[in-house]
C-alpha cells in the first residue's frame, strides 16, 4: 500500500496557478534574459540602428515577477549598461530612454524588495495554516489493525488543505472503527466544525461500545456546538463502520449520506442500508440507530464517497457514475484506485465546486495476513 493522499499530494500547490500564489513556471524566469539576448542578437545582427531600446525597460519589471532585489538590481544595472554601449546603438534618438529604463530598474527593485517581504511572510502563514490543517486531519495510516486504508481528499476552497468533509480509521477496544462525512458548507468555514466531530469520534471510538453509540456522541456534540453559536445550525451527514475483529464482518451506520460501495471482485454493489437522519438534529437516540452488518470475503473492498462524488453533474445534468466507474476500474490497486476516480471524475466534471472525499477499505482477515 503506498501511503495515502488523504489531505494534499504535493502541498496542494498543484491546484493553485502560478497568478495564484505558486512559483512561477520556468519560462516567466528566463524571460528577462531571454529578452536580454533577443534584443542585443538583433542589435548587432541589423544594418542599420534599430530604435529597440525602449524594449529593455521592460526586463525589470518582469524579473521582479521571479527574482529577488539582488537579482532585480544586477538585471536593471545590466539594461542600463546596455543602453551605454555604442556598437548596439540602443540609446536612440538620446538619452530619454536612457534615464527611463534607469527609473525603472530602480523602482524595480524597490518592488522586488516588498514582494520578497510579502512572499516570505506569506510562506510562513501558509505553512503555520497547512500544520493546524494537518492537525486536524492527519494524514491516514496505511493501516490500522486488519484493515488496510487508502483515502483523497480535494477541498473546494483552492489553496486549503481542509474543508467540509472528513474521515478517520482509528483502532480501540471495540474494533477498527472510521467515519467519513460532510458538514454543513465548505471551505474553511467548515473546519472548526469538523475538528469538533472528529474529537468527539476520537473519544467515542474509545469509550463507547456499540456503533450506534458512537453516532449518538457526534449528534450531541454538534447540538451542543449549535447551542453556544448564535443563529447556529449546524448539522452532518456521516458514514460510519465498524469492523469486527477478524476483520470478516462490518458493521455500518449512515446518517444521512451516501452509503457505502463494495467492490467483490469485478462488481461493485452499493450496500442496501437504512439511512438515519442527518447529524446534529437532535434525533440520534442510540436504541433507535439502525445499523447493517456485510459480511466480508477475502478480496473485498469498501468504497466511500462524500457528496462531492455522488452529486457531480456534467453539462447535461447526468450524475456521475460512480458503480459503473468502480466495475470499469475493480482491478486497480486499492492504493490507486481514489486517483484514478478523481481523474474520471474531472474528466466528466471538470467544475467540481464541492468538497471531495474518498476513503477507501481493504479488510485482511487473518487467514488472508
Amino acid at each position: 500500500m503506498g501511503k495515502p493522499s488523504a489531505v494534499a499530494p504535493g502541498r496542494a500547490e498543484d491546484r493553485r496557478g502560478w497568478l495564484r500564489g505558486a512559483p512561477p513556471p520556468r519560462w516567466v524566469r528566463v524571460l528577462p534574459l531571454a529578452l536580454v539576448v533577443a534584443i542585443c542578437a538583433a542589435a548587432l545582427l541589423s544594418r542599420d540602428p534599430l530604435d529597440i531600446g525602449f524594449l529593455l525597460g521592460a526586463i525589470p519589471p518582469l524579473a521582479v515577477l521571479s527574482y529577488g532585489p539582488l537579482a532585480t538590481a544586477l538585471l536593471g544595472g545590466t539594461v542600463v549598461a546596455l543602453l551605454t554601449v555604442p556598437n548596439l546603438q540602443l540609446n536612440r534618438p538620446g538619452d530619454t530612454d536612457l534615464l527611463t529604463v534607469a527609473f525603472v530598474a530602480v523602482l524595480s527593485v524597490f518592488v522586488s524588495f516588498v514582494r520578497s517581504r510579502r512572499d516570505a511572510q506569506l510562506t510562513l502563514e501558509r505553512t503555520v495554516a497547512e500544520a493546524a490543517q494537518h492537525a486536524v486531519v492527519p494524514p491516514l495510516p496505511e493501516r490500522v489493525g486488519p484493515v488496510r486504508c487508502t483515502g483523497l481528499y480535494r477541498a473546494a476552497q483552492h489553496g486549503t488543505l481542509v474543508g467540509g468533509d472528513f474521515f478517520d480509521v482509528r483502532g480501540g477496544p471495540h474494533g477498527v472503527r472510521a467515519v467519513m462525512g460532510d458538514v454543513q458548507g465548505h471551505g474553511l468555514s467548515a473546519v472548526a466544525t469538523v475538528a469538533s466531530l472528529l474529537g468527539a469520534f476520537r473519544e467515542a471510538v474509545l469509550d463507547q461500545p456499540h456503533l450506534a453509540a458512537v453516532a449518538a456522541r457526534l449528534d450531541r456534540r454538534l447540538l451542543v456546538d449549535s447551542a453556544g453559536a448564535r443563529h447556529a445550525e449546524l448539522f452532518a451527514t456521516a458514514t460510519l463502520l465498524e469492523f469486527s475483529v477478524d476483520a470478516r464482518q462490518v458493521r455500518v451506520v449512515v446518517c444521512g449520506s451516501p452509503p457505502p460501495v463494495l467492490l467483490r471482485g469485478a462488481t461493485a454493489t452499493e450496500l442496501e442500508i437504512a439511512p438515519w437522519t442527518p447529524l446534529g438534529l437532535g434525533l440520534q437516540d442510540a436504541g433507535s440507530i439502525r445499523s447493517c452488518t456485510v459480511s466480508l470475503h477475502a478480496g473485498d473492498r469498501l468504497f466511500l464517497a462524500s457528496d462531492g462524488v455522488v452529486e457531480a453533474r456534467d453539462d447535461g445534468g447526468a450524475f456521475f457514475p460512480l458503480a459503473d466507474r468502480l466495475s470499469a476500474l475493480a482491478d486497480e490497486d486499492p492504493a490507486v484506485l481514489p486517483e484514478r476516480v478523481w481523474a474520471e471524475l474531472v474528466r466528466f466534471c471538470p467544475d467540481v465546486q464541492d468538497d471531495v472525499t474518498m476513503l477507501v477499505l481493504t479488510p485482511s482477515p487473518p487467514a488472508d495476513r
